[in-house]
């Protein structure tokens, strides 16, 4: 996504949230999400993944992009949720958004039912209300992205964390990076892809990586299409993966998550 891009999803998922809101109060969402059963454990499962000295993968579920349109016709989400569970998968990440990438609210929950690894919903959280009302739809992690969050977002970790959530934060550079730190995040998502450019490089995640504090688990996010790119990663020390796009492009997702990462899981 460019920033122009991302500028038209989160004026658009404001004026979404706050639609939904008006049908559901802030007492409402919060019950719904205190009556939900607890979380996975997203973070843990990582974590365990990675000290057994295996790559950890989040298997994204996502059937269309803003930039590539459609990249998933057949869309099946409990199936590709076995898929990538069967070829061992350590976490899902499921889009939720409808208006730029085709998802829906539902899929996280088919994806719930239909295997048993912890879930990011990866969407924009623009207001403190979506936490409550992704944890309500069975979320065990929530996606916070530093280019669109100001000060704000210190609050919404604290509240995700209050939930027993664990937050995937996702930087770009090291000011977004510092901010993070800043507020304590635990897990940190460095995406390649430049949101103003739209060039992918891994380079991003390496020249992070020595400013990324020992107690914070590194999750490496987008470009990621061959064993090379995988095995010069971990080389450096980086070991939490979420690719989407190679897999959801590949008639057996599961198939060719296992073939990315043969060996390493």
């Amino acid at each position: 996504m460019t920033e122009t891009v991302l500028s038209r999803i989160l004026a658009h998922k404001r004026g979404e949230v706050a639609n939904r809101r008006a049908t559901c109060s802030d007492a409402a969402i919060a019950d719904a999400a205190n009556d939900m059963p607890p979380p996975r454990g997203f973070r843990a499962a990582l974590a365990a993944q990675i000290a057994r000295g295996h790559a950890a993968v989040i298997a994204e579920i996502k059937k269309a992009s803003p930039s590539k349109g459609v990249i998933r016709a057949a869309f099946d989400v409990e199936a590709i949720a076995r898929s990538y569970q069967t070829a061992g998968a350590t976490c899902l990440s499921v889009l939720t958004d409808e208006r730029f990438f085709m998802g829906h609210d539902r899929n996280l929950g088919l994806a719930r039912a239909a295997a048993t690894l912890p879930i990011l919903r990866k969407d924009f959280v623009v207001d403190r209300w979506q936490i409550f009302e992704a944890r309500a739809l069975g979320a065990d992690c929530i996606l916070l992205i530093a280019a669109a969050l100001g000060e704000e977002m210190a609050d919404f970790h604290a509240t995700a964390k209050s939930l027993g959530m664990d937050a995937l934060v996702e930087v770009h550079d090291r000011a977004e990076l510092d901010r993070a730190v800043a507020i304590g995040a635990d897990m940190i998502g460095v995406n390649n892809r430049d949101l103003r450019t739209f060039e992918t490089t891994l380079e991003t995640t390496l020249s992070l990586l020595p400013h990324v504090p020992a107690d914070a688990l590194l999750v490496t996010e987008s470009g990621i299409h061959t064993r090379k790119q995988v095995a010069d990663l971990r080389a450096h020390g980086v070991h939490a993966f979420l690719v989407g796009e190679a897999f959801m492009r590949a008639a057996d997702p599961g198939r060719a998550l296992a073939g990315l990462f043969a060996g390493d899981r």
